[in-house]
């Protein structure tokens, strides 16, 4: 089962608040960890037991790390037993039709896929374990010896289907006693809210732009059609993710956590590079603290540097899912990176700030092509249309009418995809503030009630 509805969560929010808030201290994790097995049963109900055991994996891994410590090979052995164990399952569930359809393709065979269900959030959960098991080897953390409290960390419902990834070396003390206050509490519901609008209102919305462009065919695809779905999608795509991310902040915030910041305004960028620092932060980070550094990151030459940055940008592509065009997205933008740190950079520094904010959003908005569509000969075929090859012409009635209906939805896309209100809403008096994200939450809930169907685009990864 997929989830279909933010109102489930509206539903599931009050009861579990309740109760959290009531519960002494030292109940408060096993109330988290109850009500986010709740939470997630509710839309896997059987691979529930697929993230206990890994859970149990990892948990036992990092006793055995502690107790052997001055035995090398022993913990070396609980490290790798965790790892291959995190992997597997990943691998299995997320990718083994991926490799049978591969083969049947390359070679012509005709192997029977096993049509497996995605469990959702296994590649956020799977990194968030390993990152603990991999930093108890390295000495960074102290194993957790209370599997209630371990089993919340690896559970908790906010983040826990998709992101921010959050190592346990970030909420190790908050895990054991956290500071729950008003004020905190406020501030969360704040950031919810504003997580809330951003999904419902501005990614719901564009989404339904790109879905206009996505089901024309691409023989009848005007050039404008294609760029003004193509930017729909770039914002539907932002607004969907950091929108979560800013609803789990927020319901982290009012628990007492302090969840890593997962987006810092990446269409504001100048360079592929600097993109990626401010997207999908927590993911670019546990790549590099777990792959990139381990290989060697930049230590040991030029040629050395440009393989683990192929290897992390394979895997970042691979990671999103499981597609030849994810792979394809992910060494693109491998490849820029590559280009900027040999000689492009440097020249982009020196351009006019608009250029190369210009150069960085044609780079994203192609490489959202290859994401987006999993066909990479009709991702092509997109293309060409966006470019004026192969396509309808420059303009056709669906866009002037898509963009008359929708001109206000990109204008406010543009202004809230910069920092621009985050700076507004510093200087806005609180009564000011509160009608804001007052009118914000009722109109966001109008929207979930008449809608039936909600998800999350990186509840596929």
């Amino acid at each position: 089962m997929v989830f279909s509805s933010l109102l489930f969560l509206f539903s599931f929010l009050p009861l579990f608040l309740l109760i959290y808030f009531a519960a002494p201290k030292k109940g408060k994790n096993l109330v988290l960890l109850v009500f986010s097995l709740i939470f997630y049963a509710w839309g896997e109900p059987i691979y529930v037991f697929l993230m206990l055991f890994n859970s149990l994996v990892d948990y036992f891994a990092g006793l055995t790390i502690e107790k052997y410590w001055e035995k090398r090979l022993v913990k070396k052995a609980a490290l790798l037993v965790s790892l291959l164990v995190n992997l597997s399952m990943l691998g299995f569930f997320k990718y083994f039709d991926f490799f049978l359809g591969s083969l049947n393709n390359w070679f012509g065979m005709d192997l029977e896929l096993l049509g497996i269900a995605l469990p959702i959030g296994i590649s956020f959960y799977t990194f968030q374990t390993m990152s603990y098991t991999i930093d108890r080897y390295r000495g960074r953390i102290q194993s957790q010896k209370n599997l209630i409290t371990f089993g919340a960390y690896v559970a908790s419902f906010p983040q826990l289907i998709a992101g921010p990834i959050v190592t346990y070396a970030e909420v190790d003390k908050e895990m054991e006693s956290r500071r729950i206050d008003f004020t905190g509490f406020c501030d969360g519901v704040e950031r919810f809210t504003e997580g809330l609008g951003k999904k419902v209102l501005l990614a719901n919305n564009l989404g339904i732009i790109w879905k206009e462009a996505r089901e024309t065919p691409v023989s009848e695809l005007s050039w404008f059609l294609a760029w003004l779905g193509i930017l729909a999608f770039a914002f539907q795509i932002y607004f969907d993710f950091s929108g979560y991310s800013d609803m789990a902040i927020g319901l982290g915030r009012m628990m007492g956590f302090h969840f890593p910041e997962n987006f810092n305004y990446p269409y504001m960028a100048k360079s592929a590079t600097e993109f990626w620092r401010r997207w999908h932060i927590t993911l670019g980070r546990w790549f590099r603290e777990y792959v990139y550094i381990p290989f060697g990151g930049n230590r040991k030459g030029r040629l050395r540097t440009i393989r683990n940055l192929l290897i992390v940008w394979f895997l970042t592509g691979l990671w999103h899912g499981a597609g030849w065009n994810f792979i394809l997205w992910g060494l693109f933008f491998g490849i820029l990176i590559i280009l900027e740190k040999e000689f492009l950079g440097k020249r982009l520094e020196r351009l006019p700030a608009f250029l190369a904010h210009a150069y960085l959003i044609l780079a994203v908005l192609i490489s959202w092509v290859f994401f987006e569509i999993p066909d990479i000969g009709e991702a092509f075929s997109y293309l060409k249309a966006m470019f004026g090859w192969g396509g309808k012409g420059a303009a056709d009635r669906l866009a002037f009418y898509l963009l008359l209906q929708n001109g206000l939805l990109f204008v406010l896309a543009g202004i809230f995809s910069t920092p621009i209100v985050r700076k507004l809403k510093e200087r806005l008096p609180e009564p000011v503030r509160y009608v804001f994200y007052t009118a914000v939450l009722l109109l966001s809930t109008a929207y979930l009630v008449d809608a039936t169907f909600n998800p999350f685009l990186y509840f596929r990864f």
